[in-house]
């Protein structure tokens, strides 16, 4: 072994070793009594939540699930082991720590829907991607924006945020990255020496980040938010009703982040060598739809189109639609005999299993967190006081503390499985609306707008070498204001015509 390999090794086990002694070390503190008391305020007469546990009250199982949050949280911040791994490590001190039964703990994540909706999301947009279609719907925007260097900018931001409602930001990433390397590279741009490379490579990232808020499809952590609000508030929301705020914040995202993106790097060139109609012959040269491409496109607006015409079709078949069971059928509608020539091997290695792992493992820690009174206890001992500002206030700042604290957790489900059941909790001690805030909270823990190494979506196009972390940083931290202003614009307006409000 080598001695680089050696070092990690090494500073890996301290981190495990750090992480195991400060859990520990909470989960065998005495409760204080504002935990007690808060569990027994929430608890007391609520015979579903007194039954889970009796000892729930002595504060306790609170205790032990506060420590168990502080290990994940030491090793999924310092990545000493795999993220879905310390998700897997939880689960299995919850059960030793008897925060819950196991066979309960269990079946919060793992016999939930949302492993079904993560995988058939997964599929559709490997699909997407192997098919030629998402190419073909890239080569498209060129063909629009023609040769000005500023429009291709915004170009690229609008076909990021279109693609990644329905596809995950990192595809999205990984297929947009190569088209705007190609066109740097045949205008001769050299890296980190060009205000165009930076801000043409960044909007690949952001515009596939700001997609991803626009319905439950687009990330990993919108369907969690969604789970969340059912399981601990009874609110549940259907594809529909989180398009109406996704949509709209997402589609106002798009000006500012373009506005930004310009501001700090303004194109030292204001056309390309190649001409618009260059382009344009390019696109209409392109070869005519292949089968597989054509199969996709059909499943896949089949199945955008029972999602949000699924208030009209539940009543005439009798029947509830689970947002899951679109995707569901639509994964296996490619497999038919007669449809798509890939095979599931194929498929299978475009799946990001790490990640469904990774999110089974955090609902069940969420759930438990909220379960036994620590994530009310948190929420109102960080932000006790937020009850006391306007709705508009609340949401603004909300979201900007959800941005902002994306520095710190390397994953989106990682952040939405921590702060969702703190905000519920938050919202439900102080009286406040849980459904505006967790969704705003839920819409923008994917906004990693601030830091490259937050998600793999920043550094797929980091690592083609155009912008460094400090030009992306400081970018970011105007777009993360900019951003929790339009989320909470949008969020009174909604909430407004909507009549929640």
């Amino acid at each position: 072994m080598s001695a680089k390999k050696i070092s990690l090794t090494a500073r890996n086990l301290v981190f495990l070793a750090v992480a195991l002694a400060v859990g520990g070390a909470v989960a065998l503190l005495a409760p204080p009594e504002s935990l007690v008391s808060t569990i027994s305020a929430a608890l007391d007469g609520t015979t579903g939540k007194a039954s889970y546990a009796t000892s729930v009250f002595s504060g306790k199982p609170a205790m032990a699930a506060l420590g168990i949050l502080i290990f994940c949280l030491v090793l999924w911040v310092t990545e000493a082991l795999p993220f879905h791994i310390t998700g897997f490590l939880s689960l299995a001190f919850l059960t030793l720590l008897k925060v819950g039964k196991y066979k309960e703990i269990i079946s919060t994540g793992f016999g939930n829907d949302i492993v079904v909706f993560f995988i058939g999301v997964l599929v559709l947009g490997a699909f997407i991607t192997k098919s030629g279609l998402g190419k073909r719907i890239s080569a498209v925007i060129l063909s629009v924006t023609g040769n000005d260097t500023r429009l291709i900018v915004l170009g690229f931001l609008v076909t990021g945020a279109l693609l990644s409602m329905w596809i995950t930001d990192m595809a999205v990433a990984a297929m947009l990255m190569p088209l705007a390397r190609a066109i740097l590279q045949e205008e001769g741009v050299k890296p980190m020496k060009s205000n165009f490379g930076k801000a043409l490579m960044i909007s690949v990232a952001w515009g596939a980040l700001i997609g991803g808020i626009a319905t439950p499809a687009g990330c990993g952590s919108n369907p969690i938010a969604l789970q969340f609000l059912s399981t601990m508030a009874g609110i549940n929301l259907s594809f529909l009703d989180w398009m109406a705020y996704g949509v709209p914040t997402s589609l106002l995202l798009i000006l500012p982040a373009w506005g930004i993106l310009l501001l700090f790097f303004k194109p030292e060139m204001k056309k390309l060598k190649v001409t618009r109609e260059t382009l344009k012959a390019e696109f209409k040269d392109m070869p005519p739809m292949n089968r597989e491409e054509r199969i996709t496109l059909v499943v896949f607006v089949l199945t955008v189109l029972v999602w949000v015409l699924t208030p009209l079709i539940q009543g005439p078949i009798g029947m509830t639609i689970e947002i899951s069971f679109p995707v569901l059928i639509a994964a296996c509608l490619f497999f038919l005999p007669g449809m798509s020539k890939a095979k599931w091997k194929e498929i299978e290695s475009e799946v990001d299993w790490a990640g469904i792992l990774l999110i089974v493992s955090g609902l069940s820690l969420g759930t438990y967190l909220y379960k036994t009174g620590a994530a009310e206890w948190l929420a109102v001992s960080m932000l006790g006081r937020i009850g006391d500002v306007s709705l508009f206030a609340q949401v603004f700042l909300v979201t900007l503390g959800v941005c902002l604290l994306k520095v710190v957790f390397s994953s989106n489900t990682v952040t939405a499985t921590i702060l969702i059941p703190l905000i519920i909790g938050l919202g439900k001690a102080l009286g406040m609306d849980v459904t505006i805030i967790t969704l705003a909270a839920g819409l923008t823990s994917s906004l990693a707008f601030i830091l490259v190494t937050t998600t793999p979506t920043n550094v797929i196009p980091f690592n083609a070498g155009y912008f460094s972390i400090k030009d992306m940083a400081k970018a970011g931290l105007a777009m993360t204001v900019a951003a929790s202003v339009v989320v909470a614009v949008v969020f009174m307006g909604v909430g407004a015509l909507r009549g929640i409000l």
